[in-house]
């Protein structure tokens, strides 16, 4: 995008932002889930930090929240109550990391190495966060975040949480000492709980058990149940009446003392809001560098069924409470904190384009290609849309903004379009009256929705093709067999082999027997074939009457790809043990408008290696030889084996004759090897075949 686009697009996006803060934060009516939110809410920050000039005070990334709501009493905050800054990945939290770093003073770095600062590691609660204020020992103030200056008093609702202390308990000295703080630390503390104020910060929340209980009983009085516990707990905390906010059984964990009272390290405040009286999560730890904070992060991503609470992420904060003053706050967030959000299960992207799949049966199905994105651990590039009604229900069109998410954590599908940041650049999509694929027509079923391929010869019915190309002869994938072939058909997320390259591990999760690891496997094996030799390429095609033997006489003569795809019928004709017949299959293949098309699409993922005869007669102890294979070799398959013998100027024959140059004997070699040995032809040991390559 240019400026100009950039700065349309910036304005769409706080425009949209801002209408869904206002709905999040002050009426607590979300229309769309917090992951959802983030993407744009990040979009809006990595655009502005390109073009930091377009940034004006009104943006919502220059302020915390909304604004609080008219029914509580309004009370200002000593400290304000800043958001964090989320990232998503570890590169980003790298990036965090570098940026810090370069802001802290030399001889400042903790007398560790660049790079390496220690942190304290939290869970990042799903709730509603709320600051308490104690004068002489006793609560006297709750108040929720409001705008992070100015936030809403509820104190009596606050009081009605059993985890909240009334009256704050007097820390045990020798507990102090331990976490280290000093003598004249605890007199500090003592001084301020019997004569001062002390002020912290928590997140107020529901248990998942008690959740799942309130909702039975809700079920049981036929009343509708609570949407999730994060609304539930902010729902609760924003009642008039008390009595509905005690009934919600809410808890509370404080994750900060703003005052001082003598803490040098952040992870002090949560043992010393321990010694006070406060729930604090025991689960939090201190992480000695990045690589422990990844670790942790990693861990409690996979605990999160388990827990009894509900957390979207990891607070990493630098424990050195001077340091953090030195590091400062930047807009809207301190630098010296992040949260470090699991992957989100709903995410905004873009419809880059919409193809049309032809199934198995026909069937044509319209798939919505995405700009890639992260949702719930896996990359996915394209969701189906299943018919021209679900485009028409959605409102979708090519170049839309959407939200995504993965239905039951597994399918992709478009939930939403953001017709707010439309550009007016944006196409509407119809669907073919003819098949993508063969060009023949089209008919509807008798529902009238579906549109089927009725041509038994359709290119894309034809999975043969498909499954040959996969095989050994060919680009040998492994993993990639006929069942899943099928499935990827099926489901549209393949028309042709070309397709098999585009494809990212979140299109696989849809897929039967397809988890989260058996798909990364997948695509990482499909990526590991995009070099192939000339041959395997040729026979990959499966152009008719065009074999292994026949792939190895072109790849000779022609040597490149270029060379034979523009190769005369007369010079095809032309090359030993090719006759008519096969010559004209070749020619033909290569001049048909489909395979044509397919060729060059193909072309954009795989790099073809050259192959020269000439060369390798010069310097190989095969040119010219006669080879026979017998048993299985463990460095590598017999048609790679064959293939290398080919490349290097030899002959494969299979069976062994005085003729016979070498006999290659693998394991449990058969009856070729007894004959190599009566006839006194030379027989090769695995070990001596790879060294005379």
């Amino acid at each position: 995008m240019n400026k100009k686009q950039v700065a349309e697009r910036i304005k769409k996006l706080k425009k949209l932002i801002n209408h869904h803060r206002y709905l999040y934060h002050v009426l607590d009516k979300p229309e769309f889930s917090d992951a959802a939110f983030d993407t744009i809410k990040n979009e809006l920050e990595e655009l502005e930090r390109q073009f930091p000039d377009l940034i004006t005070s009104d943006s919502p990334t220059q302020r915390v929240g909304g604004k609080p709501l008219k029914k509580f009493i309004k009370v200002g905050h000593s400290v304000p109550m800043l958001s964090l800054n989320d990232v998503f990945g570890k590169e980003e939290l790298k990036a965090w990391e570098e940026r810090i770093q370069k802001l802290v003073p030399k001889g400042k770095s903790q007398d560790k190495p660049q790079g390496n600062l220690d942190y304290f590691c939290e869970l990042k609660l799903d709730g509603l966060a709320a600051s308490l204020k104690y004068d002489k020992g006793v609560f006297v103030q709750g108040a929720t975040r409001g705008d992070g200056k100015i936030g809403e008093n509820v104190t009596q609702n606050l009081k009605t949480i059993p985890s909240i202390p009334l009256n704050l308990r007097m820390p045990d000295k020798a507990e102090l000492a331990r976490a280290g703080f000093s003598a004249e630390s605890f007199k500090k503390i003592k001084r301020a709980i019997e004569k001062g104020e002390i002020e912290v910060r928590g997140e107020a929340i529901i248990l998942k058990r008690v959740f799942k209980e309130l909702n039975e009983s809700l079920k049981k009085d036929g009343k509708p149940p609570l949407a999730n516990p994060r609304n539930t707990a902010a729902g609760s905390i924003r009642q008039l009446n008390s009595a509905i906010t005690a009934s919600r059984r809410l808890d509370y964990f404080v994750y900060s003392i703003t005052t001082n009272l003598g803490q040098k390290k952040h992870h002090q405040e949560h043992l010393l809001a321990k010694e006070l009286g406060f729930k604090t999560i025991e689960q939090n730890k201190q992480c000695a560098n990045l690589e422990e904070v990844l670790g942790f992060h990693d861990y409690f991503d996979k605990q999160r069924e388990k827990m009894p609470f509900e957390y979207d992420g990891v607070v990493a904060v630098v424990d050195e409470i001077d340091l953090q003053k030195k590091l400062g706050v930047v807009g809207k967030a301190p630098r010296w904190m992040i949260a470090f959000k699991f992957s989100p299960k709903e995410a905004a992207t873009i419809v880059e384009d919409i193809k049309v799949q032809v199934g198995r049966t026909g069937v044509l199905t319209p798939v919505a290609i995405l700009k890639p994105v992260e949702i719930g651990g896996v990359i996915v590039s394209r969701a189906t849309l299943h018919n021209a009604d679900e485009i028409e229900r959605l409102g979708l069109k090519i170049g839309d903004s959407v939200i995504i998410g993965r239905a039951g954590d597994v399918i992709p599908n478009i939930k939403r379009v953001l017709k707010e940041l439309r550009s007016g650049w944006e196409k509407i999509f119809k669907m073919p009256e003819k098949c993508p694929v063969c060009e023949k027509n089209v008919i509807k079923d008798s529902g009238g929705v579906i549109l089927r391929c009725v041509n038994k010869k359709c290119p894309s019915k034809q999975r043969r093709t498909l499954y040959y190309f996969a095989s050994r002869p060919a680009f040998s994938i492994e993993g990639l067999g006929p069942k899943i072939i099928d499935a990827l058909i099926d489901n549209g997320l393949i028309q042709d082999a070309a397709d098999l390259f585009e494809l990212k591990e979140g299109d696989l999760i849809p897929l039967a027997r397809f988890a989260e690891k058996s798909s990364a496997n997948l695509v990482e094996s499909i990526q590991s074939r995009k070099n192939i030799s000339l041959p395997k390429f040729i026979i990959a095609l499966s152009i008719q009457h065009a074999g292994e033997e026949t792939a190895i006489s072109l790849a000779r003569r022609f040597g490149s790809l270029d060379s034979l795809k523009n190769a005369s019928f007369e010079n095809l004709e032309s090359v030993q043990d090719i006759g008519p017949i096969v010559a004209k299959s070749v020619y033909d293949w290569f001049r048909d408008e489909y395979n044509k098309k397919f060729l060059e699409k193909l072309l954009k993922h795989i790099k073809i290696k050259s192959f020269n005869l000439v060369v390798a007669k010069k310097i190989s102890a095969f040119a010219g030889k006669k080879i026979v294979l017998t048993g299985s070799l463990s460095s590598m398959a017999r048609e790679e084996a064959k293939l290398k013998i080919r490349e290097l100027g030899g002959d494969i024959s299979s069976s062994v004759s005085k003729e016979t140059d070498y006999v290659v004997a693998g394991e449990e070699p058969g009856s070729k090897f007894d004959k190599a040995k009566k006839l006194g032809v030379r027989i090769l040991t695995e070990q001596e075949f790879i060294d005379l390559m």
